[in-house]
């Protein structure tokens, strides 16, 4: 029986034990400690920012940057449509409304263009949104100089949801450093983890030390417990942050054996008839958190489904691109703003296993299998104009 290869598992530093020892050995278990203090200190330099808030996830990062931007219920935010729940989740967290926003077809990541036309007929009307969410997707960052352009004439604050691109940069700057807060995330499948958690980065120490505070059940300082507001228990565990810490050393190393993955798979695979890549922006490096791929049916011989299960059947697991947030159930009804490409994107990608501990074996695997199941494809043509295809 093959062993599976899975999309992105956690790669162990090797030195994790170390770290959870010197956290027992002290009896720093429970939230906050230590490790939560020096995490903390580290992840904001790695993303050059001053400031930084360990948190227990990145959607309590999202919800707390909401919180401490005063969005609430009547507010629009603006947010990438192919993305996650979690940042349209946040968004409906505190009230207030997401309206979605198309991708750039040449990034994958937020369409500034449709952004400036978004906020220019707000302008008009005299309602702008409180806030932009801008998706770091797969690794690759938004065009976050000229985002900053457009928001700045209106005084919009930028949330930069990086939960998927630590490690990368943009105009020579680390993901996680462009907005007025940053998000990161520290779950199981991204490059640096803490089998959990989630980090809030700004500049601005006003911002971090108001979800600091909400992050401890906005507690006042008495010798009792006193509550005057609505607080969260977000906090990180003193456990998980010993993880990371020694996960975050190894950051460098992870970001190139995924990008080595990427160039792994493009010499294999790129003149397979009808696929194609998920290119990487000009204005900066992608840490390519996960090789993603298009798949034009017509041309490849069968579409992105068929192709994931035939990985399936050989104990490879890959995944479509984000559904569009628009076109999710629970979002329905919400304003969109373009919405083709994201739909075409959705309808054609593919996420390849990117783990920063695949073999070259496990490469050679994943490719012959692609590589024969668009020959298969291929055997079955021509098939007449409208029928579908299938492998």
């Amino acid at each position: 029986m093959k062993q599976w290869i899975y999309l992105s598992p956690p790669h162990l530093a090797g030195t994790e034990l170390d770290y959870l020892r010197s956290a027992l050995e002290s009896n720093w278990i429970a939230p906050l400690g230590p490790h939560v203090d020096a995490f903390e200190r580290e992840v904001a330099a790695a993303a050059g920012v001053p400031h930084a808030l360990a948190v227990s996830s990145g959607t309590a990062a999202l919800h707390l940057a909401m919180l401490v931007l005063g969005v609430g219920p009547g507010d629009e935010v603006l947010c990438a449509t192919l993305n996650f729940a979690a940042c349209a989740n946040a968004i409906r967290y505190v009230g207030a409304a997401p309206a979605f926003v198309d991708c750039d077809p040449d990034t994958w990541t937020l369409d500034v263009g449709l952004v400036a036309d978004a906020l220019g007929r707000r302008a008009r009307r005299g309602r702008l949104p409180k806030a932009v969410i801008a998706v770091d997707l797969y690794g690759q960052c938004a065009d976050y100089p000229a985002l900053r352009a457009v928001c700045g004439r209106y005084e919009i604050p930028i949330v930069e949801d990086a939960a998927e691109a630590l490690g990368a940069t943009c105009a020579g700057r680390p993901a996680g450093s462009w907005g007025a807060l940053a998000v990161l995330s520290f779950n199981g499948n991204k490059i640096v983890t803490a089998s959990s958690g989630g980090m809030l980065l700004s500049d601005q120490a006003p911002l971090i030390d108001r979800a600091r505070r909400l992050a401890t059940q906005a507690r006042e300082a008495t010798v009792h417990y006193e509550h005057r507001e609505i607080g969260y228990n977000y906090r990180l565990s003193n456990l998980l942050a010993a993880v990371g810490r020694a996960q975050l050393s190894c950051l460098e190393a992870r970001v190139e054996s995924r990008r080595s993955n990427f160039e792994a798979y493009r010499a294999a695979l790129d003149g397979l008839p009808g696929l194609g890549f998920m290119p990487e922006a000009s204005y900066g490096r992608s840490s390519r958190w996960l090789t993603c791929v298009t798949v034009d049916a017509d041309r490849f011989g069968c579409g992105p489904d068929d192709l994931r299960l035939a990985l399936a059947a050989d104990a490879i697991e890959s995944r479509p691109v984000w559904k569009p947030l628009h076109l999710q159930p629970a979002f329905a009804g919400s304003t969109v703003v373009g919405g083709t490409v994201a739909e075409d994107l959705f309808a054609r990608g593919l996420c390849l296993p990117s783990g920063s501990a695949l073999t070259a074996e496990d490469l050679g695997r994943i490719t012959g299998v692609i590589t024969r199941t668009a020959g298969a494809g291929a055997r079955r043509r021509p098939a007449a104009v409208g029928e579908a295809h299938t492998c």
